[in-house]
């Protein structure tokens, strides 16, 4: 058999392997929408594909590889729209861009209630959780999350700085972790800096995630209206509350 002819043969399995591969990510993840997080098993994902879960084992080593490489899908999926909100936001100020990110973050999580779940619930099984901490798709992907946000706070506080408590100031138990997360950062910046943008994405992490997970309804039929206060609140704390606009 002639070397371009085995070439193709090899291409061509590839391409079958790679397609095979996708539709097993994507099949695990419409699983997870329907039965939980709980339901992901190789079994589940297997019988919704008409193949035996022993084959399963031809693309992914065990159910924990799977869950990883469809949590760096999901991660990348939601870190492309981030990205094209940033881009999209008119005018194209560092501000304009946080708020779009901050809105499409929420919108992101209330369209994919159990994939939000999944990427920023507690992991139910200890191995998720230890792999989460190892190099991989799912930690590359989810360094990439984080380093987006990171980067926009960055350029904030390059254009226009806002107040932050002096290092001196800042607790030391406190100031030590602060110095060990400030290394996420693009750019090195004062550790009050790092102590505020915790402190925003707690608030804007907790807003969304109390209302994804229904902790809200006991006050709010509908929790944007208060997302949009806490919004123009936190672009207040950041000094940019003049440009807040609503969408």
């Amino acid at each position: 058999m002639a070397v371009p002819e085995v070439l193709e043969q090899v291409s061509r399995r590839d391409r079958v392997r790679a397609d095979t591969v996708r539709e097993i990510k994507q099949t695990a993840r419409r699983v997870l929408v329907e039965q939980g997080e709980e339901g992901l098993a190789l079994r589940a994902v297997a019988r919704a594909m008409g193949m035996t879960a022993p084959g399963l084992y031809r693309y992914f080593d065990s159910r924990e590889d799977l869950v990883e490489h469809v949590v760096a899908d999901l991660y990348t999926e939601l870190c492309d729209d981030l990205e094209a909100s940033c881009a999209a936001a008119d005018p194209g100020t560092p501000a304009q861009k946080l708020m779009a990110a901050s809105r499409t973050f929420r919108r992101w999580a209330m369209g994919h209630r159990h994939e939000f779940g999944l990427l920023f619930g507690d992991p139910a099984d200890d191995v998720l959780r230890d792999r989460a901490l190892q190099d991989g798709p799912a930690h590359e992907a989810k360094e990439r999350f984080g380093a987006l946000f990171g980067a926009l706070i960055t350029q904030l506080y390059v254009s226009r700085p806002f107040a932050v408590r002096p290092e001196e100031e800042i607790e030391p138990e406190l100031r030590a972790q602060l110095g060990v997360c400030a290394e996420m950062f693009p750019a090195e910046l004062p550790l009050g800096v790092v102590e505020v943008f915790l402190s925003c994405w707690i608030r804007l992490y907790g807003m969304v995630c109390m209302e994804v997970f229904g902790h809200l309804q006991f006050a709010l039929d509908d929790a944007e209206p208060m997302f949009e206060a806490e919004l123009h609140r936190l672009g207040e704390s950041l000094g940019i509350g003049e440009e807040y606009r609503r969408p």
